[in-house]
């Protein structure tokens, strides 16, 4: 849109040129704060005097005619500008003439877009976390339902050791709970306004930047007017927080496409976040999980091309910069999909709970709490773990569980052992007597605790 330069050029911009170069394709969805931070400029402008009382009123109503009309579908976005910023002031000047012409005085599109999209950032970090509060809220639901569900926790994928099943879902929740503090964190650097610093250098106008940045509900006014214009590490953090967001999300999701495997049965996915087969009718898969692990490498690829895209950028702004935009909005929608439909899986997921608990008992799990109870009785612990080892061992052979061996048995390795192993080796003590901070006997107090959190 040649007219925002034009004294300085003698030619249109070449047609391929301005669709290689145009961003109204995708930062339209951009219209309402930029709107909000116009409004909030043109109030700046009239209160220092730069503008005319009359020209600001003038200005501010015909931005707010243009949020309506864009609301309501009366305004449709004209391709023929270059981005939303031009599409907006030149439909300002449309409805208000030359007052419309002076909304863009002591402004770049540099400090413009910077806030445009620090603005949005925000709002998408705020949808994230309340989001992330929604699921931390059926997964605490889901944790008080089942803290007598007994299941083997794993490592290597081997069967390792008892616990229960709200033990295992609270590792999420301590994930989680990282995840909006990383949140609430990048939002307190992320607040600082940049408008007012111009193409890069400032203005020489009378601008009252905190005045704005106060309209805005920033902290305050950016303190380096270069940096204000080329600072991306904001929607870094974000994609790099919205990485581990996903990451969270896809390692939760395995676990569920395991458990719901025939080898585990341990859960059955509601039919409404499931899919079934073209060709074969038994199947019930689950895709949901499967697309949430999946969508995790394109939030992974948008956090790598901005962190690519501005390796090599000099002071201050370049035009390389309008790349922030398509990879950020792919990663809030997917982020957000993500999470929405995550915590409805889960929220109507069943638990296949006998299988749980069989599948721990025929797991060896309570191995270590055998070794704990000879310990007990006073032998040193590398021997038990010995003794206990040649007891798997047997079982093996006799493909059966530690406690369906008989005493005399159970002697024949170590004669240490009397009747009360069998109540020491017992699913629901072996769980229930890990009492120390953190671990699945203790995991009520947990419960206490992410309730006041979450």
């Amino acid at each position: 849109m040649a007219d925002l330069w034009g004294g300085r050029f003698t030619k249109q911009t070449d047609d391929a040129v301005f669709a290689f170069n145009e961003s109204l394709s995708f930062d339209k969805r951009l219209y309402a704060v930029d709107i909000k931070g116009s409004i909030c400029h043109a109030t700046m402008l009239g209160k220092q005097g730069i503008i005319s009382t009359d020209e600001m009123n003038s200005i501010v109503e015909g931005l707010k005619g243009i949020l309506n009309d864009i609301n309501e579908g009366k305004l449709e976005f004209d391709p023929k500008c270059e981005d939303i910023h031009s599409f907006v002031e030149s439909n300002l000047i449309k409805r208000i003439g030359d007052a419309g012409k002076k909304l863009h005085t002591g402004r770049s599109r540099n400090d413009q877009v910077a806030l445009d999209m620090k603005i949005y950032t925000r709002e998408e970090l705020d949808a994230a976390e309340e989001l992330l509060t929604s699921l931390l809220k059926v997964l605490l639901k889901k944790m008080e339902e089942n803290t007598e569900t007994y299941m083997p926790a794993f490592t290597h994928l081997q069967k390792a050791q008892p616990t229960n099943l709200a033990h295992y879902i609270g590792a999420y929740v301590e994930m989680f709970l990282r995840d909006r503090d990383r949140i609430k964190d990048i939002k307190k650097r992320l607040n600082l306004c940049p408008l007012g610093a111009g193409a890069l250098c400032g203005t020489t106008y009378p601008l009252d930047r905190d005045y704005v940045a106060g309209l805005l509900e920033f902290e305050t006014a950016t303190f380096n007017s270069m940096d204000s214009v080329s600072d991306r590490d904001y929607l870094i953090e974000t994609l790099s927080a919205y990485s581990m967001i996903m990451m969270h999300l896809s390692r939760f999701s395995e676990e569920l496409i395991i458990w719901n495997s025939n080898e585990y049965k341990f859960v059955e996915m509601d039919d409404a976040f499931s899919t079934g087969s073209s060709i074969m009718p038994q199947k019930k898969n689950p895709d949901i999980a499967e697309l949430v692990r999946g969508k995790t490498g394109r939030v992974y690829g948008s956090l790598m091309s901005l962190l690519t895209t501005m390796k090599g950028l000099p002071l201050a702004y370049n035009k390389d910069m309008q790349e922030d935009k398509e990879v950020a909005f792919d990663a809030f929608d997917t982020v957000k999909d993500c999470l929405r439909l995550f915590a409805g899986m889960f929220d109507t997921i069943t638990f296949n709970k006998e299988i749980m608990a069989k599948s721990a008992m025929k797991g060896f799990t309570n191995a270590t709490d055998a070794a704990d109870y000879l310990v007990k009785k006073g032998i040193p612990f590398r021997d038990a773990h010995s003794y206990i080892g040649r007891l798997v061992l047997l079982c093996i052979q006799k493909d059966c569980s530690i406690e369906d061996l008989s005493l005399n048995e159970l002697k024949e390795i170590c004669d240490k052992f009397d009747e009360e192993v069998y109540d020491a080796i017992s699913l629901k003590t072996c769980v229930e007597r890990r009492l120390t901070k953190g671990a699945p006997g203790a995991v009520k107090e947990s419960i206490d605790r992410y309730k006041k959190l979450i």
